[in-house]
């Protein structure tokens, strides 16, 4: 009774772990560029008193098993870095990335961070930065004065200054991919920092080699569907359930055995 109660308790740490990552990710189903997360689950070690094939007697062996599992965890939570729905904002600053790929900033500590949200801002010195300030790893400085600013798909920045009529090429944002961008570490606030598990960023040319266009006056939603998170909800939801009542039944079973027998 005990491994019952046992098994059962790691069913309902495993689904509480799955129901909060649903929460999060219903949490953030308006903000800009989010993936969702996915959690992925194990088994735990079996115990095998017998082993299929072990001898059964004489020239014979069993041609099953005996085993008993010892419950299931999470090994991991997954994220879907599927393409989010693009909205119009028609801001020239804000940014969407059309495919692979993410934009470069510099953190705080010098370090170089990753995020897929374009609501970029100018800075008091003309710098484009995300909107808790950082600036893009390219450093992109719009001239003060300047009537407007357009971005190209490949991430030509330009600026049409006051008195010319011609636009001034001012840099080009580029857009750095991930052999596997599930690897990357959330930070919050929308960056990523690249891991081991991720790969080092190969920064290119928006467009060229795989690597997303830019879209501007657009910003990418995030990828979360309402209704699969709703449905994921009520089944973990279900499962719970199930697992509390096997908890109620062995503790049923043992009180039993311990009055009666």
């Amino acid at each position: 009774m005990t491994s019952a109660l046992q098994i059962a308790r790691s069913g309902l740490d495993a689904l509480d772990q799955r129901m909060r990552t649903i929460s999060n990710n219903l949490a953030n189903v308006n903000t800009t560029a989010f993936k969702r997360d996915r959690s992925a689950f194990v088994t735990l070690m079996y115990q095998d008193p017998r082993q299929a094939g072990a001898p059964s007697g004489g020239d014979t062996q069993y041609a099953t098993g005996l085993g008993t599992g010892t419950g299931v965890r999470v090994n991991g939570t997954e994220r879907i870095h599927t393409q989010g729905a693009m909205s119009q904002t028609d801001n020239a600053l804000d940014l969407g990335i059309e495919g692979e790929g993410f934009f470069a900033v510099t953190l705080p500590d010098g370090r170089p961070g990753y995020t897929r949200d374009g609501a970029f801002k100018l800075s008091a010195t003309g710098e484009m930065v995300t909107s808790a300030g950082l600036k893009l790893a390219q450093g992109i400085t719009i001239p003060e004065g300047a009537q407007s600013v357009t971005i190209a798909p490949d991430g030509t920045v330009s600026a049409t200054l006051q008195g010319q009529a011609a636009a001034v090429a001012v840099g080009q944002i580029q857009i750095s991919r991930f052999l596997n961008p599930a690897g990357l570490e959330p930070r919050g606030d929308n960056l990523y920092t690249e891991t081991a598990a991720s790969g080092a960023a190969q920064a290119g040319i928006a467009g060229v080699d795989g690597a997303g266009s830019i879209r501007q006056g657009a910003l990418e939603g995030s990828n979360v569907s309402t209704v699969q998170e709703l449905v994921d909800m009520i089944e973990t939801q279900r499962a719970y359930e199930v697992n509390a009542k096997v908890i109620n039944a062995a503790d049923e079973m043992s009180k039993y055995v311990t009055q009666n027998v």
